[in-house]
């Protein structure tokens, strides 16, 4: 027993103990210690100060249980403890964490389904990292090693998506504690394989939503800078990735700071410290163009136009979508993202009947149609774009021509047989003011308004909406669908009342 001990020591102190805890998300500390935590932005629960029942979800919510089971909540408290030197927050860490894993054995019975989800995994994985510096308990090595299994093991691997990011980053710290060459050889090398699939020579990100590409920017600086601690230095190829992946996020960033919502993308969120020069309209390949009159001026006009492949991971149905903002106000606007949970609202979220695009009025959607972009016309003073695709069995175009002094944008839908309307969200701001012989003017409080004009001039339909401002917020807005016909233009001219 005594030879056993000794070896067991020696395993506890084979490695570096690389702690990220300043990346995990803040708490309060007072609030966890007491057993109150408080995830995703809803309101603090009480988990107690006793035992924790580790199946609980008191918001009915899945982003809440899986930060529950990723415990770096608990990570935090570590590092409250490295920065005051408060022993009882370490003490509450290693209290939380040893309920943890006597509950939540792998493939236990009555165990939550988000225990041992991989991204709980890859998430839990770095916080037990930086607890085992200061506590050394066996359960607790034993944890980190099976940790390490499941993160090594291909058939639970996310390649190409961010939750294999995530995956790779704690595999290496945990290789580094437990003094695993292979296991940190392999992070290494499947994190470069896999930003190379994830994203393209140009920067975009394949999970078709600006704010992953926002997330995988920060992970892959994370990572970094645990490659570096482990004692080596970053592949380029991962580094020039990563670079690339900067100028797509700098040109989905709005003139207001946040990021455009396109895909799962909240529209609440910012993206500061991206380099913001070079050309003021780009258009990627992976199925983005971005324009704006200037780089730096919160009153720049700015669009959007969606195409490329079709929907995949974190995408919506929302090709041939166009957002528009004007004179620093936003016009146009996604419907957007609104949570993860299954209700029927955030389905329709991912639908094209929530995204402004043409919709044929006969036919049927086929889910994932690519879209093309068959032509552009870029000046500094008017930027042109043709699209067209099959979507619902039938080709649909349209062109869209935006102008800069004076602003405005016109957008010419067609079907090849029948007929479709095109659908526009509008801004929750704007308040419709008047309608009639084929235009709808609307305005807000500042007295800034916005016509839209159709032709044909008549048969436009006016809506009550309600868009996503946030995570788990709506608010209501004015929807308005353009006439019935084969071929519909629409001009919106932004302008003072």
């Amino acid at each position: 027993m005594e030879h056993d001990d000794v070896f067991w020591r020696a395993r506890t102190t084979s490695g570096k103990a690389i702690c990220l805890s300043d990346q995990f998300p803040g708490i309060k500390v007072e609030e966890v210690m007491r057993g109150q935590v408080a995830f995703v932005g809803l309101p603090p629960v009480d988990l107690g100060t006793g035992e924790i029942d580790w199946t609980a979800n008191p918001h009915g919510n899945r982003s809440w249980a899986l930060n529950l089971h990723a415990l770096r909540w608990m990570g935090r408290l570590v590092g409250a403890y490295e920065q005051s030197g408060e022993r009882v927050c370490l003490e509450r860490a290693a209290d939380i964490t040893a309920q943890w894993l006597r509950a939540n054995p792998r493939d236990g019975a009555g165990v939550s389904p988000w225990a041992w989800a991989e991204h709980a995994v890859a998430l839990r994985a770095p916080a037990l990292v930086c607890l085992s510096e200061h506590v050394h308990t066996r359960p607790l090595w034993d944890s980190l090693a099976e940790h390490g299994q499941v993160l090594a093991n291909p058939a639970l691997y996310r390649e190409g998506h961010n939750h294999g990011l995530d995956q790779d980053i704690a595999l290496l710290v945990v290789a580094c504690r437990l003094g695993r060459a292979r296991w940190r050889d392999l992070a290494v090398r499947r994190m470069t394989a896999s930003a190379e699939l994830a994203i393209d020579a140009q920067g975009v990100l394949h999970e078709q939503a600006p704010r992953y590409g926002l997330y995988v920017h920060r992970r892959l600086g994370v990572a970094l800078r645990a490659i570096r601690e482990s004692g080596t230095e970053p592949p380029e190829r991962l580094l020039a990735r990563r670079r690339a992946l900067e100028t797509y996020v700098a040109h989905a960033t709005q003139p207001d700071g946040r990021l455009v919502p396109i895909g799962d993308s909240p529209a609440d969120t910012r993206a500061d410290g991206f380099p913001h020069s070079g050309p003021t309209v780009r258009v990627f390949d992976g199925g983005y163009v971005f324009g704006r009159t200037a780089w730096n001026d919160p009153d720049s006009a700015y669009y959007s136009i969606r195409f490329g492949p079709g929907r995949r991971l974190h995408g919506h149905e929302d090709h041939l979508g166009i957002t528009y903002s004007a004179r620093g106000r936003r016009i146009l606007v996604e419907t957007g993202f609104h949570s993860y949970e299954r209700t029927g609202y955030v389905t329709w979220t991912r639908s094209p009947e929530a995204h402004n695009v043409p919709i044929p009025t006969a036919g049927t959607f086929h889910p994932g149609t690519p879209t093309h972009l068959l032509s552009s016309a870029i000046t500094p003073s008017r930027q042109s774009f043709d699209l067209a695709d099959e979507a619902y069995g039938v080709r649909r175009t349209r062109r869209v021509l935006i102008n800069h002094g004076p602003d405005w944008m016109a957008i010419h839908d067609t079907v090849a047989s029948g007929t479709l309307r095109s659908t526009f969200h509008l801004d929750p701001s704007l308040k419709l003011l008047s309608r009639g012989e084929g235009a709808v003017v609307l305005g807000d409080d500042g007295g800034f308004h916005v016509t839209l004009l159709h032709f044909p001039g008549e048969g436009e339909a006016i809506r009550p909406g309600l868009v996503s401002t946030g995570y788990l917020r709506t608010a209501e807005n004015v929807t308005v669908l353009s006439p019935e016909a084969q071929s519909v233009l629409t001009v919106i001219v932004p302008h003072n009342g």
